[in-house]
């Protein structure tokens, strides 16, 4: 057939269609199969697509770093490989070692060196205790240091003042003098001692005053004060050897008796402080004087009485070189006096 026919016949005669009608009820079950179906593929996707990333992310080994932390832990040792694998005990801390300590000796070598070691040290002190007063006389040392306030109360006074003494013996309890706390006129070596280190810091305080201070110069000052002090013992030891004179004076009964001339220099140097050269003149002429009297009475009982005691006679030329050395010893004090002092007052 020609096709403008067909079209006319097409035209002419419409194609009627037959549409089929569905219920609600059906379409709205269907629609739910088709939503449930969809659903289940977007979760299968969605499970999908977790398990693959899931996949993707390195599980972390052990002694391996954190794969999401961004800086090594350089804190741990165990990261860098230093020092020992401890394991961590359950509070996080290094398990303690349980393995008992080997022991470095045993009981019998332990035992043997330790009293090894006992008569070692009990022999060494037993030589020290036999040998050591030959070089110092620790039981001499302890006489003379046994004073109390009382004592050096009086003997202060008596170094300012020695005009109102009378009694210059020294006591003996059965060949022994007695300790110095309990006479005034025995030797100590207390106040010398004490004298001395006032005297080192007072001219340290002098020295700061006139912006002369120094350590050097301080430490000559006190080396100066130790030679003149060693010089005069030798001097008078000497000297008491020339003479032969036989005497209980000691080398540490010199060293106190010279050592009593730094109280009178300390008293000088502070009133010159306090009031210049005037009053460091007047209290040092006077402490000078009350040694030089204090010597001479005390010396005198110690040379002179042996003479006597030995039936030296009084006007004789031993008995003089005695009195002469006495009389030089005292002098000799407010000499060094004023030549240790003389440049801390200006």
């Amino acid at each position: 057939m020609h096709p403008a026919g067909l079209a006319a016949s097409a035209a002419g005669t419409p194609r009627q269609r037959k549409w089929r009608t569905w219920p609600a009820e059906k379409i709205g079950a269907a629609a739910a199969v088709g939503w449930g179906a969809a659903g289940r593929r977007s979760r299968g996707q969605g499970s999908g697509a977790s398990r693959s990333s899931k996949r993707r992310v390195p599980v972390s080994q052990p002694g391996m770093a954190d794969p999401h932390q961004l800086f090594d832990d350089t804190s741990s040792a165990q990261s860098r490989g230093y020092g020992a694998q401890r394991a961590p005990s359950g509070l996080g801390y290094p398990a303690a070692s349980t393995s008992p300590p080997t022991p470095f000796l045993d009981d019998h070598v332990s035992n043997m060196a330790m009293a090894y070691g006992s008569t070692l040290a009990a022999q060494g002190k037993e030589l020290v205790d036999k040998n050591i007063d030959r070089f110092i006389p620790i039981t001499k040392l302890k006489y003379y240091f046994a004073v109390d306030t009382m004592y050096v109360g009086k003997k202060l006074g008596l170094l300012f003042f020695p005009y109102l003494h009378q009694d210059w013996e020294v006591r003996y309890q059965q060949d022994t003098p007695v300790a110095p706390r309990f006479d005034i006129n025995a030797p100590d070596l207390y106040i010398p001692a004490m004298a001395f280190i006032t005297y080192i810091l007072v001219a340290g305080l002098a020295l700061g005053t006139q912006d002369r201070f120094s350590p050097d110069l301080l430490g000559l000052q006190a080396s100066s004060a130790l030679a003149w002090l060693t010089l005069e013992v030798l001097a008078i030891l000497l000297s008491l050897y020339l003479v032969t004179v036989n005497t209980d004076l000691t080398t540490i009964d010199l060293v106190a008796f010279l050592g009593y001339k730094y109280v009178g220099m300390i008293g000088g140097v502070l009133m010159g402080l306090l009031f210049g050269k005037i009053g460091y003149y007047v209290v040092l002429g006077w402490c000078c004087m009350s040694i030089f009297v204090f010597m001479i009475r005390t010396l005198r009982l110690k040379i002179l009485a042996e003479a006597a005691a030995e039936g030296v006679p009084v006007r004789g030329a031993r008995n003089q070189l005695r009195m002469y050395l006495t009389m030089a010893v005292a002098a000799a004090q407010p000499l060094l006096m004023y030549w240790l002092t003389f440049h801390l007052v200006r």
